[in-house]
């Protein structure tokens, strides 16, 4: 079953040894048995019905696996959703390219005080003011519970209802295309919640006694699982109109060799045959920790094809520069070049030695690769949500230091990307949090976090209990800190620098081999010279004045403090960024 109307009923189950469909004031229907393990009976549902599937001979009626509509929760049954029932008004929408785009990552939860779709769109002119592109929205598949970040989805195919189910999603990503915004959906194909994940017992969906950091894993040898996972793709892109898909953590996506073709290969010859045919780019973001091009080179090439990656060498190199904390991952990034090569080489671990890892790591870039295809950031859900406290860069660093922040993001070589609140420096934090799990299971998940934390060296008692409510609460914007005057500033500066990166060819010039980079040490810190071209970067996190040469032609873009300027050089003042480059 495919949830939607006037299709035969279906429903991959090769474990069941009987498969009957039960509806509210019907009699069950025996399905048939056909080949592969599927089972189908010719019924054809209409938009919202309600049905479910009852394996074996038990009476316990279990939610369809491609479910599109889940109102009760992940444990009950399915309805039927249509998704053509939508009147959709973005027919002249011709997709934006991400190249060149600005990135904001938000969840539908937390991004407003009523955490749903429909209140975000409230919030698109305040994107489109800070010149954002490309929304990327954090999973929003049926999981238990009421809130979750939405990596512990059980039902791919369904909305979370209290975000607004389907229609709900069609009204965002159709109100975004009104305003000039891509969507981006994060989807998660690697594995499955633990908690109202029914896969198992209609077939092997999972490996069976192999997992990974999250769980078993997704069993990617059965043709019927990669058909399930391929069949979502192309649900996102033309049932609900999205411009692109962030795949989480493809590393874990593990295969045994039996596939003659990778499942990411297989994801992207699908997404462009779909591209091909609506007439608009849609845009494939692999969040990848084995630094390898693989991602996004061409498939004629040998690559996946994928257009671009996250870049977590960036995010580490950038954190340990602005605030000097180096445990953990980020002790390899203390090195006086960490940041001028992950400027110029993508990469900062290219082959060399991961200490965190306690092995050699990762592959040089190719220098033929545009530097957009990194998807760049100081803050993102993971750096700061996996943080013990959940605390931002707001709570650690000065104004200052913020505003170098925003010049490095937004002038960064590749895809620049922001992190809800990020850019008036808000001040709540943004915790762990899941609900809907019993005793057991909530105080297994709250042990699991302080013990992990103890060995980074944390309080325990600061850890916050993932399933108290009030952690939830806490990792609300609040939106009201947006017209105090230093939240105010900030905000400003971002849009200043969105709108330079808009002017200036330089600031999104894709050629690796047109950057450069320079660090020094300076008295209390240090200081970076980093080239785009003709246009500089000049990063003062010292504790003194640092005096740079001029350049003949140079003038000041845009300045966190105005520099003293003479005829022959300028001074940039401690915890300053300048940006630089010809006049005209």
């Amino acid at each position: 079953m495919t949830g939607r109307p006037g299709r035969a009923v279906e429903v991959w189950a090769p474990r069941a040894q009987r498969v009957r469909l039960r509806r509210p004031g019907h009699a069950d229907v025996e399905l048939a048995r056909a080949e592969d393990g599927w089972w189908a009976a010719h019924i054809a549902l209409a938009h919202g019905d309600e049905y479910g599937f009852v394996l074996g001979d038990g009476e316990q009626v279990r939610p369809d696996p491609r479910s599109r509509r889940q109102p009760r929760g992940v444990h009950e049954a399915s309805v039927v959703d249509d998704p053509s029932r939508f009147g959709w008004t973005d027919a002249a929408w011709t997709g934006r390219q991400l190249a060149g785009g600005l990135v904001y990552e938000l969840h539908v939860g937390t991004f407003t005080p009523e955490g749903t779709l429909d209140a975000a769109i409230g919030m698109f002119p305040h994107l489109v003011a800070l010149g954002v592109t490309h929304v990327e929205l954090l999973p929003v598949g049926a999981f238990n519970g009421e809130w979750n970040w939405g990596y512990d989805g059980v039902l791919w195919y369904a909305v979370h209802e209290a975000y607004g189910g389907p229609e709900g999603y069609c009204r965002f990503v159709d109100a975004a295309h009104g305003m000039g915004l891509a969507v981006v959906q994060d989807v998660v194909y690697n594995h499955l919640g633990s908690v109202g994940n029914y896969l198992p017992e209609f077939g092997p969906y999972l490996r069976e006694g192999e997992g990974n950091t999250w769980g078993a894993s997704v069993n990617l040898d059965e043709p019927a699982v990669r058909a399930y996972i391929l069949d979502n793709v192309r649900m996102w892109f033309e049932d609900f109109h999205v411009d692109g898909l962030r795949l989480d953590a493809v590393h874990a996506l593990r295969e045994s060799g039996e596939s003659p073709v990778h499942i990411l290969t297989e994801i992207a010859a699908a997404s462009d045959a779909v591209s091909a045919h609506v007439g608009r780019p849609l845009t494939l973001i692999a969040e990848s920790d084995l630094n390898d091009a693989v991602m996004v080179l061409p498939r004629e090439a040998g690559g996946h094809g994928l257009t671009a990656q996250w870049s977590d060498d960036w995010h580490h190199a950038v954190h340990v520069a602005l605030t000097g904390e180096t445990t953990g991952y980020y002790a390899d990034f203390a090195a006086l070049d960490a940041l001028p090569k992950v400027w110029t080489r993508g990469f900062f671990h290219d082959g060399t030695y991961s200490s965190f890892r306690g092995r050699d790591h990762g592959a040089p870039l190719p220098v033929e690769v545009p530097a957009w295809r990194l998807v760049t950031y100081a803050q993102d859900h993971d750096q700061v949500g996996n943080r013990a406290t959940g605390d931002r860069l707001s709570a650690t660093l000065s104004a200052d230091r913020l505003a170098v922040a925003a010049v490095l993001t937004l002038t960064a070589p590749g895809t620049p990307m922001l992190f809800q609140g990020e850019e008036w420096g808000a001040t709540t934090p943004w915790q762990f949090f899941v609900s809907g799990l019993d005793d057991a299971l909530a105080e297994a998940t709250a042990a699991g976090r302080i013990a992990e934390f103890a060995q980074l060296g944390w309080d325990p008692a600061v850890v916050p209990d993932p399933s108290d409510p009030a952690t939830f609460a806490r990792s609300k914007l609040d939106w009201a800190e947006v017209d105090a005057p230093e939240h105010a500033r900030l905000l400003d500066l971002y849009r200043r620098l969105a709108r330079l990166r808009r002017e200036r060819p330089e600031l999104t010039d894709p050629d690796l081999a047109a950057l450069s980079a320079e660090a020094f040490e300076a008295p209390g810190g240090r200081v970076y010279a980093l080239g785009r071209g003709a246009a500089r970067v000049l990063v003062n996190l010292s504790a003194a004045p640092w005096e740079v040469e001029r350049r003949p032609g140079d003038e000041v873009w845009l300045a966190t403090a105005e520099p003293a300027a003479g005829a022959e050089t300028m001074v940039v003042p401690p915890d300053a960024a300048v940006v630089v480059g010809p006049a005209g």
